[in-house]
């Protein structure tokens, strides 16, 4: 008798389940004293804080249940491993242990804090904007999620939330990469895009005819990595067949990983769109994936209303999790991913609105080092949408937005249901933009 999928699918996430209890019991991971149980039937809006660099297994030909159930178990192993670092909101999201955000806080919020037991650990003027961010330390003995509820009920109302970690929202190929194409020259085109992600490898081949400016926000400052480098390719790069939505453009990279367990935290996210803002750009890329966040949301706002287009990927949790952000937010241009065969990715989440779907599989991305690797991910398909926004945009602030937008939406092709759909938004685009790994030599399984 044949045996069900379903069963032979638990039985890859067993595979991957006894790899981890053979290792030595000193390499085994101990259940965390005082933190929550995170039990089988996780919340849908759980995300994953996925450092870029590390392993990832192969989910080619798995299903969408075998996929979470290896992104849960990637889950509680970074937050026990990092329990001294890493704390959880009351759905189970990864938080930075220890503090918590004000958003705009008054003398008299403050004053009331104080009396609350909390302590300013920082305060920041984000720039571009005129939003300021205080980040409190929390009474020793409190944890998250007891923390922002004392604080909302000292001042009701003030704005306190979580300093929430942000997951990639899609994974690269961990093989050596291939040679790569020979560099291919471009001159400056004045297009001017932001990224959110890692660090680039900015040596990278492909990444030759453009100019890369990139600044740290997280400890460890700058950090090439897989995922940002990828971004970066699909974004402003360029040689040999391969080819991304803007070659030649100037990118300005916000790292808000850097090296450490709580990078992707929403204060690094929040100060990275703030340099990005001040730095004259049409469009930023955001492709990471996490719960609302007062702070985020705040600057979403500020952006989006003086007419930078703030593209982002909806996520990999699969259609039936809860919206993910900032794709979730009003203003944001929310990405789903494609396949070669132009079906939206079995992964892909659903924001509360969507706006356009692009190639986000079967295709190839620059590599660290050098050469290329496969992607899969709605990661990938959010740059190549805000790399073609960046070379539509012909003049600045809502105006020039709304034209670009306009003008993308004329060049989408219509899927599933006739006209705007939950599944493909306005419909595919950028989908010429496509690499197929084998034009390139592309290196490692297809990985979301």
């Amino acid at each position: 008798m044949r045996e069900p999928s379903n069963r032979r699918s638990r039985g890859a996430i067993v595979a991957v389940l006894l790899a981890v209890l053979a290792a030595p019991a000193s390499a085994q991971i101990p259940r965390t004293p005082g933190l929550p149980g995170l039990p089988a039937g996780l919340p849908g809006s759980v995300t994953l804080p996925v450092d870029p660099t590390l392993p990832v297994a192969d989910v080619a030909g798995r299903t969408l249940g075998a996929v979470t159930d290896l992104r849960r178990l990637r889950l509680q192993t970074l937050i026990r491993q990092n329990r001294d670092r890493i704390d959880v909101d009351p759905n189970g999201a990864p938080v930075v242990r220890g503090e918590v955000l004000a958003v705009a806080p008054s003398p008299e919020s403050l004053a009331r804090v104080a009396m609350a037991g909390f302590t300013v650990l920082r305060t920041t003027t984000i720039e571009g904007t005129d939003l300021r961010l205080v980040a409190l330390a929390t009474p020793r003995g409190l944890d998250a999620r007891r923390a922002v509820k004392r604080l909302r009920r000292a001042d009701p109302a003030g704005d306190y939330d979580y300093n929430h970690i942000y997951s990639a929202a899609g994974e690269v190929g961990g093989a050596t990469a291939a040679p790569a194409a020979a560099r291919t020259a471009r001159p400056a085109t004045g297009v001017r895009i932001g990224l959110v992600d890692t660090g680039v490898d900015a040596g990278h081949p492909a990444l030759a005819g453009a100019r890369i400016e990139q600044r740290g926000f997280a400890p460890g400052g700058v950090k090439p990595k897989p995922h940002g480098t990828a971004d970066a390719s699909l974004l402003v790069g360029g040689a040999g067949p391969f080819r991304g939505a803007a070659p030649g453009a100037t990118l300005l990279v916000a790292d808000i990983y850097g090296n450490g367990p709580t990078g992707g935290s929403a204060e690094a996210i929040v100060r990275g769109l703030g340099w990005l803002a001040s730095s004259d750009v049409s469009v930023i890329n955001v492709s990471l994936v996490g719960p609302p966040n007062t702070a985020l949301r705040a600057v979403v706002t500020q952006l989006t209303a003086r007419g930078v287009l703030v593209v982002a990927a909806v996520g990999n949790d699969g259609p039936a999790a809860p919206p993910l952000y900032p794709a979730s937010y009003p203003g944001v241009i929310a990405v789903t991913g494609v396949d070669g065969r132009n079906r939206v990715l079995l992964e892909a989440s659903r924001a509360l609105h969507l706006d356009f779907a692009a190639p986000g599989a079967d295709m190839a991305a620059a590599g660290v080092g050098g050469g290329y690797v496969t992607v899969r991910g709605t990661s990938f398909a959010a740059p190549l949408v805000a790399g073609r926004l960046a070379s539509l945009r012909t003049a600045p602030g809502p105006a020039g937005a709304s034209a670009a937008l306009e003008a993308l939406a004329r060049s989408a092709r219509d899927l599933g249901a006739p006209g705007v759909d939950k599944v493909y938004g306005r419909g595919l685009v950028a989908a010429d933009l496509r690499t197929p790994p084998k034009t390139v030599g592309a290196a490692g399984a297809v990985l979301r």
